[in-house]
């Protein structure tokens, strides 16, 4: 069902109210050192952000904004920022993979999905890797896209319900460069939990491996939208859990692109199940705590 602008301002406000309350809650300090190490097998640390460069993809098809959109891009864009930044470094972290999984998750190229609820804590974990992400030209996609720039991603116009062809262009030519891409794979408005079909193809185009990832949060408030967006609270325990590699291969057809997208899907409710049921157990000697 198509949401009128007006609607999509309306969320992105309530959005905005939420995550500034709960940043003026949050009595925590961000830390301004940089780490160059990332997340592998063995839980090091994560590099602090760095703001990327947009590409000529990203800025070619600006939309006007009124001057009271245009405020609410800026206040929505910072107050995102800054609740990311402040809460992200307290989270007490541990990442997981499958047997087969990605040696680390700095590996290129790959082809991410997760699910859009959560996209806060994603954001942070897997910043400063020039992820490229697929995002709508929709107001809700403007702010996510001016979010996520500042912590090291690109944004790639488009998304599965306008402008698909487009995005997955986009996105292939991300992969054959020897980039990551990563998709919300229920965005932009769901159904919540239901996988698309746009990894598949680019897999199956590419030769570039798909891969599920979840992070559970043991801790957080839960926003009243359609997703369920979950923002951790400060000191929290989270567990990402990141699934083996599945390869499509070039010559597979309709039929078998079926079986494909099936195993996607059930390997992103597997690595949910799996960091949700665990995430209580993180700072064990099976879930040790990496550097953040």
């Amino acid at each position: 069902m198509r949401m009128s602008v007006a609607t999509g301002q309306n969320a992105a406000t309530q959005k905005v109210v939420a995550i500034l309350g709960l940043y003026c809650r949050a009595s925590v300090r961000s830390t301004a050192a940089d780490r160059s190490a990332h997340f592998t097998r063995y839980n090091g640390g994560v590099s602090a952000a760095t703001t990327s460069p947009v590409s000529s993809e990203t800025s070619a098809h600006s939309r006007p904004y009124t001057l009271w959109q245009r405020f609410l891009l800026w206040l929505i864009t910072w107050a995102g920022f800054l609740a990311i930044r402040v809460i992200g470094p307290t989270l007490k972290l541990a990442v997981s993979f499958e047997e087969s999984g990605p040696a680390g998750i700095e590996m290129r190229p790959m082809i991410l999905a997760f699910w859009h609820s959560c996209i806060f804590p994603a954001t942070y974990v897997w910043r400063s890797l020039q992820i490229r992400v697929l995002s709508s030209d929709s107001f809700d996609g403007e702010w996510t896209g001016r979010i996520i720039r500042k912590f090291g991603f690109v944004k790639v116009r488009g998304s599965s319900s306008r402008g698909a062809v487009r995005a997955l262009l986009g996105m292939r030519r991300e992969l054959e460069q020897g980039w990551a891409v990563a998709f919300t794979i229920d965005g932009p408005r769901g159904p919540r939990f239901v996988a698309k079909p746009g990894p598949v193809l680019l897999a199956r185009a590419t030769g570039a491996p798909m891969v599920a990832f979840h992070i559970a949060v043991e801790k957080a408030w839960i926003l009243n939208t359609w997703d369920r967006s979950m923002i951790p609270k400060p000191f929290s325990r989270a567990l990402m859990r990141v699934s083996r590699q599945i390869v499509v291969p070039a010559d597979t057809d309709d039929s078998q692109k079926e079986k494909f997208h099936g195993e996607l899907q059930a390997a992103l409710e597997r690595v949910r199940e799996f960091a949700e049921a665990n995430v209580g157990r993180v700072g064990s000697a099976e879930f040790p705590v990496g550097k953040s």
